[in-house]
């Protein structure tokens, strides 16, 4: 072979050689990325080229799919889509998923890795590909007890089994219908840019229950109890708090005053009962920022990665100087938390001090029913001791049976709780937060569910804004459902 020609051969060989390399990089190293690539409109029409599997509640599914015509040959369904949207999520054929339906997609669209060899099997006998389904911990009467008690208002609910951390309802309103852009038509793409932020100022698509946080308001002060008595600031909840009525903020010249009561020196318990803002911050105050941190961090604050898997956003207490930190003991000053970080709170106190970690999907099945997963119950910490925990109960059970949370009270059910009225806007200018914390406590001891509620009620006048009169009643009907349930 002449000179020119065994250049060319050599060229050629490198040209097949760069071929080969580049066909083997794409279809091994690169297929995963490819085969998730939003672009890649294959990913979608495989996606949605079978039924889906099922979100499971109470053994029933709330989610189906529906033959369409086009390159995708299903969509999602969902039943009741607004009262568990902020459970289930949505996906679309347009705009992708969210929560579960995102999060636990490869087992709803059977491509999961765990599916592979039914898959392979299906693939050889012919028969067409199924999903696995989402198994939950929810309570549908439950649900539709938050979903009906909130009705037109905005807020949240999130509900919790103390002994094992299953959420039992997340509710969120105003809430949208995942169905109505489930697919990719023009009256989807309108449904969806109606329920933007931008198109919607009550944002219908933001979970309040997991994503939003609030000022706690006087919800907050059982933690600042708990802070006082793990502390040894206080020995006995029936003991004299040598507090003034008002009390001043320290380095400042505010007075803090109270709403209703006689707060001046006032116990604990009575504190708690009639919801002394002065006791509470003097408390805060005493136990010290660094004390008060360390405290709401048992109980959940400050964690930055709280799965349920759908990640809730960070409740938080934090690093303040003293008056601030005497506001934050009450509530109020730049704490925040989530509805669900403050039914883990009630959670706690009801469990003796345990809390236990929350969570939302029970099981993943197989389409043969198979259990894949199990979740299992998982504790976060001890919170407070025993002693402490049933100090707290004490506390706030007199809180239900003759304090500010007596809309709450349950016959033939022990129920304790906090409200809490949060100051809202710059210098209190909007309208407040109401708020309501609770737990239910049966007659053999057991507490089976423990409840926040948050109210976001523009329409109320505003000396009507209470957590006793627009949380509690909620609270109270999601706890009695959950009782009833279990009959």
């Amino acid at each position: 072979m002449n000179k020119p020609l065994r250049r060319i051969a050599i060229f050629c060989g490198l040209l097949v050689l760069t071929l080969l390399l580049r066909d083997n990089y794409l279809q091994y190293v690169k297929a995963d990325t490819l085969a998730s690539d939003t672009k890649n409109r294959r990913v979608n029409i495989t996606r949605y080229s079978t039924p889906r599997g099922d979100i499971i509640v109470d053994g029933k599914a709330i989610t189906g799919s529906v033959e369409t015509t086009g390159d995708y040959k299903y969509k999602r369904t969902w039943k009741d889509g607004a009262m568990w949207a902020p459970v289930t999520g949505f996906s679309s054929q347009a705009f992708g998923a969210n929560q579960l339906e995102k999060l636990e997609d490869g087992i709803l669209s059977g491509n999961d890795d765990q599916l592979f060899f039914r898959n392979t099997l299906d693939m050889i006998t012919g028969k067409e590909k199924e999903g696995g389904s989402v198994v939950t911990t929810l309570n549908s009467a439950a649900q539709k007890a938050a979903y009906n008690g909130l009705g037109g208002k905005k807020g949240a609910v999130a509900a919790i089994d103390p002994s094992t951390g299953k959420i039992l309802a997340l509710v969120s309103t105003p809430s949208y219908d995942p169905s109505k852009f489930a697919g990719s038509s023009s009256k989807d793409q309108e449904a969806w840019l109606a329920v933007q932020k931008k198109n919607d100022p009550d944002d219908p698509m933001l979970n309040r229950a997991l994503r939003e946080t609030y000022p706690a308001g006087s919800t907050f002060k059982v933690v600042t109890g708990a802070a006082a008595l793990e502390n040894g600031v206080v020995s006995g909840i029936d003991d004299a708090t040598k507090t003034p009525d008002p009390f001043r903020l320290p380095q400042s010249s505010t007075d803090l005053t109270n709403e209703h009561g006689v707060c001046e020196n006032a116990t604990l318990r009575e504190a708690l009962r009639v919801s002394c803002n002065t006791v509470f911050a003097k408390m805060a105050d005493n136990v010290g920022n660094e004390k008060m941190i360390e405290q709401a961090e048992k109980f959940g604050f400050n964690e930055a990665e709280l799965d349920t898997p759908v990640r809730a956003a960070e409740s938080v207490y934090p690093k303040d100087n003293r008056p601030q930190n005497a506001l934050d003991g009450i509530g109020q000053g730049s704490m925040r938390a989530t509805p669900l970080q403050m039914a883990m709170v009630a959670s706690a106190v009801a469990n003796d001090g345990k809390l236990m970690k929350p969570y939302m999907v029970d099981e993943l099945k197989a389409p043969n029913l198979d259990t894949l997963e199990a979740t299992k119950p998982q504790e976060l910490s001890q919170a407070v001791s025993a002693e402490t925990a049933q100090k707290l109960q004490d506390m706030m059970e007199t809180v239900v049976k003759s304090g500010t949370g007596t809309a709450a009270k349950i016959d033939g059910v022990t129920v304790g709780g906090k409200t809490g009225t949060a100051q809202h806007g710059l210098k209190n200018s909007e309208k407040p937060y109401a708020w309501f914390i609770s737990y239910a406590k049966l007659s053999d001891g057991s507490a089976p569910v423990a409840v926040a509620v948050v109210v976001e009620d523009g329409a109320a006048n505003r000396d009507d804004i209470t957590g006793g009169g627009l949380a509690a009643p909620i609270a109270r009907s999601v706890m009695k459902a959950v009782i009833d349930s279990k009959k």
